[in-house]
């Protein structure tokens, strides 16, 4: 379900305009997250680590209003929830795309993402359908070989997108303390730094075994 947004009230509507005519309308970040022990938590509970935090950043950015707000037509709507549309790899080294359902429960969270993972691996090309291309979905992908520090997406500005995009790197050792870097793309029409650090602030508050109140 989604909720139009009154542009007349919205507090946004000057953000909105200004920023909706830009040719390029995302920005973005990267910053390491903390997640100490959640590769033992992810174990404990039988899950590959990738699932565990693809399942926690998909709860962190729900958590988020203007992470579940997109435009569509001109207009702006916030969905009630939404899901991943994370890139999923072959042995080949090819990937595709894939919708993975929001689940309050990790269990079935899981179940949604073993099986859309098993869908890729019988699978050729990107798998592209218009449920892998809904609005209601965050573009994940991750990037385990690599602790970087930089990220840029490849977007063509003809097609329509106010999607979040959210990208997780390589875990490394330091002070003590597991990190990832995450980088973290938004369309500044609908959200701002702070939001993006609401998302952050839940998303390591999730790994760490916290939970915090936005």
């Amino acid at each position: 379900m989604k909720q139009l947004i009154d542009l007349t009230t919205w507090n946004r509507r000057e953000h909105f305009a200004f920023f909706s005519a830009f040719e390029e309308p995302f920005f973005g970040l990267v910053a390491p997250v903390k997640c100490t022990g959640a590769q033992a938590a992810a174990k404990e509970r039988g899950v590959s680590f990738f699932l565990y935090y693809l399942y926690h950043a998909v709860q962190a950015a729900n958590a988020v209003p203007e992470f579940r707000t997109r435009i569509e037509d001109g207009q702006v709507y916030r969905y009630d929830r939404v899901h991943a549309s994370a890139t999923l790899g072959r042995a080949d080294h090819t990937f595709a795309f894939s919708f993975i359902e929001q689940n309050d429960e990790l269990k079935g969270f899981v179940a949604a993402a073993t099986a859309e993972m098993e869908a890729v691996q019988n699978s050729t090309g990107l798998r592209l359908s218009p449920t892998t291309a809904r609005a209601d979905v965050l573009h994940c992908s991750a990037i385990p070989w690599v602790r970087f520090s930089g990220l840029t997406h490849a977007r063509s500005f003809a097609h329509p997108d106010s999607c979040p995009k959210i990208s997780f790197g390589q875990l490394y050792e330091e002070n003590g303390a597991t990190w990832m870097p995450v980088a973290v793309n938004v369309h500044h029409a609908l959200a701002d730094g702070y939001h993006v650090g609401q998302f952050l602030q839940e998303f390591e508050a999730r790994l760490s075994g916290e939970m915090v109140k936005l």
